[in-house]
C-alpha cells in the first residue's frame, strides 16, 4: 500500500511503525512482536523482535503461521493461506487515537483447533469495537500445530523445555508487547481484556492458569473453550515422534533445518493416522511452563480476574452435519465415544441420552453428546473452578441459523459475527443468512463485550452455583437459570 502524508506513525520498543487510517480508525498491521522462530529458535520459547532503524511499513497484512488448508475455511470460500514461518509472529492494532487516553484494550486470540487461523481474518476487523466502545483492539498470530505444540523435552532434552507450549508462550510475549507498547497507541496496559474463541478460548483458559501470564491481563472472555485442554507429556511425546518420523528428523540439526513443508506433512500424517481422537496439538502439561493443569491452577486461585465464559447450544453440528473430518457416524460411533469418556458407565449414559432425545438420528445424537463433552462441560468446569475466587459470568448463544436447511442450528463459531458486529462481512451470510432478527442480537453481544472491557461487568448477574444464572443470546435476550440441567448432571462425575 502506498504511503500518504497522513499515515499514522507510532513508536514501539523495536522501532517506529507506519499504519493507515480507515473510517477514523488507525490500523497498524502485522507488527512483529517476536524474532523469527527459525533455525535455533525453532520449537523454542520466543524472544522479542529485533530493533529496526527506518519506519516500518505496517499498512498490509503479512503471512500467517505455517498451517494446512482448513476444511471450514474452504467451505467459506477462503483461499489457501500464505504461510511464512520466519515472519508469522505478528500482531495488529486498531486504535482511535495515538494519544495518552489510556483506553481499555481488547486482546484477541483466534481459533482454529490450534492448527489453523490468523488474527488478520476479515471477521476480526476491530474497527467497530473501536468506533462503538472507544477501545484499542489487538489481534495476534501465534505458532500453530507442530510448530507451536511439539513436545520435544523427552526426545531432544532440556534445551527444548517448553517446546510443547511454544504457541502459548507466543501469546504471552504478545501480551508483554502490549504491556510495554500499547500506551503509545492510546491503550492502557493495566486494562487488558483477553478474549478468544474455540482454540482461542482454550488459549484464554490456559493463560488464566499459566504462571508466566499473570499480571498481563485484567479480565478474560472464554468463548467455546475452557481450561481443561492440555495433553499429558507421554501422549504429546508420542505425537512428536510420529511427526518427526514422517518428516525424516532424527537429530537437532535435522530439526532446525527441515523444510516447513516436511513438518506440515508430518502433521498431516498424525491427523490421517488418528493418533488422537481429539486435538493432537494443544498445550502440554509439561511441569515447567505448565506446572499444573490450568483448571487445577485456577481452582487454586490463579488467574483471579473477572471472567466471562460461554458456548453455543449446538457446537458440534459444524463438524457432524457438514462432515468436516468426523468420518462415519453410526450407533457404534456413539458407543465408542461414550465408552472413551465414561468407561463402564458408557452404556448407561447412552441410554439416558437416547431416552432424552428419542427422535434424533445417530449423527444428531453424536452432535449433542460431543457438544457436551468437548465444549459445554469444559466451560462449566471452568466456571465452577473460578466462581469462588472471582466475578464469573456465563452466557449461552442459542440463535439457530436457517442456512443449510437449518441443520447447523446454533453451531460452533456462529456467535463470532455477532460479537464482532460483522454480519455484513462478505461470505458470512452462508452461515447466518440475512434478516431483521440478526442485528439486534449483534448489538446486544457486541455491547456486552465492550461493557465488560470497560467495566468488568457484561451487564447480567454473576454466575453462582446455587442458581447458575446464564445470559441467553437469541431473538429473545434474557437471563435463564441453570440451562440444560439434566445434561450437566450426566457429566458431573467426569474429570
Amino acid at each position: 500500500m502506498s504511503e500518504t502524508p497522513n499515515d499514522p506513525i507510532a513508536p514501539t520498543a523495536a522501532g517506529k511503525v507506519r499504519g493507515l487510517t480507515r473510517d477514523g480508525v488507525h490500523e497498524f498491521r502485522s507488527i512483529p512482536y517476536a524474532a523469527p522462530p527459525v533455525g535455533n529458535r525453532r520449537f523454542r520459547p520466543p524472544v522479542a523482535a529485533e530493533p529496526w532503524n527506518d519506519v516500518r511499513d505496517c499498512t498490509d497484512f503479512g503471512p500467517v503461521a505455517p498451517q494446512l488448508p482448513s476444511p471450514l475455511e474452504a467451505l467459506l470460500g477462503a483461499a489457501d493461506p500464505v504461510c511464512d514461518e520466519a515472519n508469522s509472529l505478528s500482531l495488529t492494532v486498531f486504535t482511535p487515537g495515538l494519544d495518552d487516553a489510556r483506553r481499555p484494550v481488547m486482546f484477541w486470540v483466534h481459533g482454529g483447533a490450534f492448527v489453523n487461523g490468523t488474527g488478520a481474518s476479515p471477521i476480526y476487523d476491530g474497527r467497530r469495537f473501536v468506533q462503538h466502545g472507544d477501545v484499542v483492539v489487538v489481534s495476534i498470530n501465534y505458532r500453530l500445530g507442530a510448530f507451536g505444540y511439539l513436545h520435544l523435552d523427552d526426545i531432544f532434552g532440556t534445551d527444548f523445555a517448553g517446546s510443547g507450549n511454544a504457541g502459548i508462550l507466543d501469546q504471552v510475549l504478545a501480551l508483554e508487547w502490549v504491556r510495554d507498547n500499547i500506551a503509545e497507541f492510546g491503550g492502557d496496559p493495566d486494562r487488558v481484556t483477553i478474549f478468544g474463541q474455540s482454540a482461542g478460548g482454550m488459549s484464554i483458559g490456559t493463560l488464566l492458569g499459566l504462571p508466566a501470564a499473570q499480571g498481563l491481563f485484567a479480565q478474560a472472555i472464554v468463548q467455546s473453550g475452557g481450561s481443561s485442554f492440555c495433553i499429558e507429556p507421554d501422549v504429546a511425546t508420542a505425537t512428536a515422534r510420529a511427526v518427526l518420523a514422517e518428516a525424516g528428523i532424527t537429530t537437532v540439526d535435522d530439526l532446525e533445518r527441515a523444510p516447513m513443508d516436511a513438518i506440515l506433512a508430518g502433521q498431516r500424517k498424525v491427523f490421517e493416522a488418528g493418533l488422537r481422537s481429539d486435538l493432537p496439538f494443544m498445550p502440554v502439561h509439561d511441569g515447567t511452563v505448565l506446572p499444573q493443569r490450568p483448571i487445577d491452577a485456577i481452582r487454586g486461585g490463579l488467574g483471579n480476574v473477572p471472567t466471562v465464559i460461554g458456548t453455543t447450544k449446538d457446537e458440534m453440528t459444524m463438524f457432524t452435519a457438514l462432515d468436516l473430518g468426523t468420518g462415519t457416524i453410526d450407533d457404534s460411533a456413539i458407543a465408542n465415544a461414550l465408552t472413551e469418556s465414561f468407561g463402564e458407565r458408557g452404556a448407561a449414559v447412552e441410554a439416558e441420552y437416547r431416552a432424552r432425545f428419542r427422535d434424533l438420528a445417530a449423527a444428531d445424537l453424536v452432535s449433542v453428546i460431543a457438544t457436551d463433552r468437548v465444549f459445554r462441560t469444559p466451560a462449566l468446569r471452568l466456571a465452577e473452578a473460578a466462581v469462588e475466587s472471582r466475578p464469573t459470568y456465563m452466557y449461552l448463544f442459542t440463535w439457530e441459523s436457517p442456512e443449510f436447511g437449518g441443520i447447523l442450528k446454533s453451531t460452533h463459531a456462529l456467535e463470532l459475527p455477532f460479537v464482532w458486529d460483522a454480519l455484513d462481512k462478505p461470505g458470512l451470510s452462508i452461515l447466518t443468512g440475512k434478516g431483521p432478527d440478526l442485528q439486534p442480537i449483534a448489538d446486544a453481544m457486541h455491547a456486552a463485550w465492550i461493557g465488560f472491557a470497560q467495566t468488568g461487568d457484561p451487564g447480567w448477574p454473576r454466575y453462582e452455583l446455587d442458581r447458575r444464572l446464564t445470559q441467553r443470546f437469541d431473538t429473545t435476550i434474557e437471563v435463564i437459570e441453570d440451562p440444560m440441567p439434566e445434561q450437566r448432571a450426566l457429566w458431573s462425575e467426569i474429570g
